[in-house]
């Protein structure tokens, strides 16, 4: 059998623990035999990161930015515990922030959708594809401890001139927050958000508060509608709408809809959304994650989950690994299949679409590891990961010939 021929690399970047165990089995299992693919490949794993003194992360971002389309796998982001457990000289920052920061890029998650896997929401038949801004905000926010009486005070000091205003006055002690975002970065979200649900046939939501934070979320919303200009014509001419709704609205919304949309959350209620959307279609790992810049051009694919690290100390004690593997299998599908949206090469399209169908018809037939199974209306007895794997790579060969 002919392998497809990909005409430019991929940028692979290794991860961590069991998640890194299964990335290779499904690249050497799944892909390698059937796909000639050239990969630029960049160790991640936590002690490469802390040899190089998180370089690596850097340089993997610089290839990702040359190639157009990188996938990566879950790592360690540690926290104190873990830099003592693991000896590290400091404890080394989120490498997905880094990259999410260098790429400047947008997070898409979606569900994977398998009939045969029971929905807490039921009638969520099809997809929701949550956007989360990744910038700024709670995650790039500066907090005070207020330690007694006294007033907080947003202060800017411009080239111009300046502007105080009084947040607070305490009659003791609490706390205080403030948040920022910038008018490059939420154009930036918005068009790859808009870029994302033509490429989807998705209408496009987004979520505020503006009732309340009207000059902040008041901005995004008014940032929203100028990129859309842009965007109209394609919209009305795939008969899809874009739309701003009030957060409250949106999230009766979703628990209501079958799905088939796009969801545009700013930074935390991404994080929060996404988290809640998995738990609703089955399982946190049944979610694929893709990072877009906003021009469609770059494209950086993601296991959705952690590194697994209770299967990995299984795994390394002599057990067979018990985790489903189609979040793993969608980060390389997701990959080729961009690839070949950017290249123009429909057979590498048709082998990703593929490869993800032949894992979805095996769980839809009660193929199934063991976290999968009590979810499932049909199952054979449950196979572990190797085995789910090898099953799928069988009936990726026959679907080939």
């Amino acid at each position: 059998m002919a392998k497809v021929r990909v005409e430019r690399p991929l940028v692979e970047m290794e991860g961590d623990e069991m998640a890194q165990v299964m990335w290779a089995w499904v690249r050497d299992r799944l892909v390698l035999p059937f796909v000639d693919v050239g990969l630029v490949r960049f160790d991640l794993s936590i002690g490469h990161r802390a040899r190089t003194d998180d370089r690596v992360t850097l340089d993997a971002a610089s290839a990702a930015r040359r190639h157009g389309v990188s996938l990566k796998c879950s790592t360690i982001t540690p926290d104190r515990t873990r830099q003592r457990e693991l000896g590290l000289a400091r404890a080394l920052p989120s490498p997905n922030g880094t990259l999410r920061a260098a790429l400047d890029g947008v997070i898409f998650r979606e569900p994977i959708i398998c009939r045969n896997v029971a929905r807490l929401v039921p009638h969520w038949a099809q997809p929701v594809v949550i956007a989360r801004h990744a910038f700024g905000e709670q995650y790039r926010a500066q907090e005070l401890a207020v330690p007694g009486p006294g007033t907080v005070r947003l202060v800017f000091d411009g080239a111009d001139g300046s502007e105080s205003r009084e947040l607070y006055r305490f009659d003791g002690p609490g706390v205080a927050l403030a948040l920022f975002n910038i008018d490059a970065s939420i154009r930036g979200f918005a068009r790859a958000c808009l870029h994302y649900g033509l490429q989807r046939r998705m209408p496009v939501y987004f979520s505020h508060k503006a009732t309340v934070l009207k000059q902040y979320d008041g901005r995004f919303v008014d940032l929203f509608a100028e990129e859309f200009e842009a965007f109209a014509p394609a919209f009305a001419e795939a008969g899809l709408v874009y739309a701003p709704r009030l957060i409250d609205d949106m999230a009766a919304f979703s628990v209501k809809s079958t799905g088939g949309y796009l969801w545009a959350c700013k930074n935390y209620d991404g994080d929060v959304q996404a988290d809640y959307m998995a738990q609703g279609y089955g399982s946190p790992g049944l979610m694929t994650s893709v990072l877009m810049s906003p021009d469609g051009r770059l494209v950086q694919t993601e296991t959705a989950h952690g590194t697994v690290r209770r299967h990995y100390d299984r795994w390394r004690a002599g057990a067979p690994v018990l985790a489903n593997p189609l979040a793993t299998i969608h980060a390389w599908s997701r990959a080729l299949w961009h690839r070949a949206r950017l290249d123009g090469t429909p057979d590498v399209a048709h082998f990703a679409e593929t490869l993800e169908r032949a894992a979805a018809d095996l769980v839809d037939e009660g193929v199934l590891t063991p976290d999968l199974a009590p979810l499932a209306a049909t199952r054979r007895t449950p196979v572990d990961t190797a085995g789910f794997i090898d099953a799928v790579a069988a009936r990726l060969a026959g679907a080939l010939r």
